[in-house]
């Protein structure tokens, strides 16, 4: 079965693309997860955004999509971006279907030049009180990992985070290690979680679908990605990138 009907077993599109090291790692790590613990199902991307190709200031812009659905899920994101040889981007989302008590999972990873300046993963609370279920805090309190010696600040749009967010510009290979390591642990929990998740009533679906919409509000606010995409692909395309692809909002 070809790209376009979802293998079994994933590739990205056939483009010579040489990514950071831990990036590379990373994608594999979630692939690997996804497809071990989660009864994947294609997800209707549209046709056109699945690969792109763009310019900005001389150097060549990929976008790479992959995307499905499960039960739980009502789509999984993975993105692979690189600017020329400058910066490469790891983008990853999973969105639950309203339906059911689970945060939003995310994860991100900025590298330039060989160096990562950024890396977070969190759980995102989808609950009116903007908190996480007390099976999460039990195993998140768990895997607390060791302090990383550079954390970040959040942006001015990071009140969407939990208290369980990191946030860091890993040093060394042995803080990025940890980083993949601990996102492996935190993935690997949340889809256990999920499989187990029982459906809510319409009421407290209702007030996660709102809840969820307003994470997606608030990425969108995201004016350093926006910025790039705008410079490489025009406003118009920007804007449908991102309500489409990265942070579409929920249905009812």
């Amino acid at each position: 079965m070809g790209w376009a009907g979802y293998p079994r077993r994933w590739r990205f599109p056939a483009v010579a693309v040489i990514q950071h090291p831990l990036i590379a790692q990373l994608s594999e790590v979630i692939r690997q997860i996804w497809e071990g613990s989660l009864p994947l199902q294609p997800y209707p991307l549209p046709a056109d955004l699945g690969y792109v190709e763009g310019h900005l200031e001389g150097e060549r812009v990929r976008i790479h999509n992959l995307c499905y659905q499960t039960p739980h899920f009502r789509k999984l994101h993975l993105e692979l971006a690189q600017v020329g040889d400058n910066l490469d981007i790891l983008h990853c989302v999973m969105f639950p279907r309203t339906c059911y008590d689970l945060p939003v999972f995310g994860t991100d990873i900025v590298a330039g030049r060989g160096q990562v300046s950024a890396a977070i993963v969190d759980l995102s609370p989808t609950r009116v009180d903007h908190s996480l279920p007390s099976a999460y805090v039990r195993d998140l309190t768990t895997l607390t990992p060791d302090p990383f010696q550079q954390p970040r600040p959040l942006p001015p749009w990071g009140d969407i985070f939990s208290e369980f967010c990191l946030f860091v510009r890993p040093v060394d290979g042995a803080e990025q290690q940890r980083f993949v390591d601990y996102v492996g642990q935190i993935l690997k929990l949340h889809c256990q979680h999920a499989l187990t998740s029982q459906p809510l009533s319409p009421a407290l679906a209702q007030q996660h679908q709102s809840q969820q919409s307003y994470y997606c509000r608030q990425q969108q606010q995201n004016d350093k990605t926006r910025r790039v995409l705008e410079r490489a692909f025009g406003n118009t395309w920007t804007e449908r990138y991102m309500t489409t692809v990265l942070f579409d909002l929920p249905q009812a």
